[in-house]
């Protein structure tokens, strides 16, 4: 069982940068594979970065070169750094999180979501 509490969210101007944060409890943070997902309204949930249990990092297209998720594993806390934002970034960020064995099948654990909005 794994619990997440997001933060960071916050509404800032295009070309700007905002910090998630993702704290994980009740299981063991280190051999749990998590990472970020975002839905803006009328559209599908898409996959935004991911940081497995081997370190492995992961991005969608569209943030590549501008996002980066890091985590505190001593603190059990994921992030995702946020730079150069666009407007196309406006979503609701949800952290999720599953034993790596099962990831590719959909993650079973979610956040209650942080909202990013970005203005032109």
């Amino acid at each position: 069982q794994v619990q997440l509490v997001e933060s960071g969210g916050g509404s800032v101007q295009a070309g700007g940068s905002l910090r998630l944060s993702c704290e994980a409890s009740g299981d063991t943070y280190s051999r749990t594979c998590m990472g970020w997902f975002r839905q803006a309204p009328g559209k599908e949930r898409e996959g935004v970065a991911t940081f497995d249990g081997l370190g492995r990092t992961r991005y969608a297209d569209s943030v590549k070169g501008r996002f980066t998720i890091s985590k505190d594993t001593a603190k059990n806390i994921l992030y995702l750094q946020m730079n150069s934002l666009k407007p196309e970034d406006t979503a609701m960020y949800y952290c999720a999180a599953d034993s790596c064995g099962s990831w590719h099948l959909g993650p079973t654990y979610w956040g209650q979501g942080t909202q990013v909005t970005v203005s032109s």
